[in-house]
């Protein structure tokens, strides 16, 4: 597993890209990803998830856990690239009520 991120200040966009499995022990990677910034409400984040090959509830909570940093409801999240099987678990987990998934 790595985590990588990338910030564009003339969108305010973060963009967070997870390769391999995304589980527990990438926690601290995630979280170092969206914490490097000062919390803004403008902020737009996307995860890259075209390289990621397995995904559990630990990964689920992390994406939660961001939200809530996010803003809820107002925040903008974008789950993007998604495989099948990861598009799977998050349609069961009803993510496409709290995150905008393309």
């Amino acid at each position: 597993m790595t985590v990588s991120s990338d910030y564009s200040s003339a969108t305010d966009t973060l963009t967070i890209r997870i390769v391999g499995e995304f589980d527990y022990d990438s926690h601290q990677a995630f979280k170092d990803a969206y914490m490097a910034l000062p919390l803004s409400t403008r902020r737009k984040y996307v995860i890259d998830l075209r390289k990621v090959n397995y995904m559990c509830s630990a990964a689920l909570g992390m994406l939660l856990i961001l939200r809530e940093r996010a803003g809820d409801d107002a925040s903008r999240i974008f789950l993007q690239g998604a495989n099948k099987d990861v598009l799977k678990i998050l349609d069961v987990s009803r993510f496409d009520q709290l995150f905008t998934i393309n």
